[in-house]
């Protein structure tokens, strides 16, 4: 699974969770490692857009996020994200040379995520 996080100034790592993806371990890997400091860094203008996937939605979750004082927007019909999961897929799929191995596929998407300019993500939010 894949997880990342964009704002109109900046963005969040591309993070890959090698396991399923429960409630537990979207908290101790995505959100304590990398929504709580941006939503700290950011302040009371911090809201986190995620979809209703069951580990979003899980009760720990919600009282993860409530007692952090992290406010979860309604999930609307078209994330910004979406247009750059796709931009993503794309450039991952137009190299010469694709990648063959988990680890290699995990390199290319953590180099083509950083190349995206902000101000492509910048225009999505």
């Amino acid at each position: 699974m894949v997880w990342a996080g964009i704002s109109i100034d900046n963005r969040t790592d591309l993070v890959v969770v090698p396991v399923r993806l429960n409630a537990t371990n979207y908290i101790e890997n995505i959100l304590q490692d990398h929504v709580v400091p941006a939503a700290y860094g950011v302040g009371q203008n911090f809201i986190l857009m995620q979809d209703n996937a069951k580990p979003h939605t899980a009760g720990i979750t919600r009282n993860f996020l409530q007692e952090r004082g992290i406010q979860v927007m309604v999930w609307p019909d078209l994330n910004p994200i979406e247009h750059v999961w796709d931009q993503l897929d794309r450039r991952v799929r137009k190299r010469r040379n694709p990648p063959l191995t988990i680890q290699e596929l995990t390199q290319v998407l953590i180099k083509e995520w950083e190349s995206i300019p902000q101000e492509s993500l910048h225009r999505l939010v």
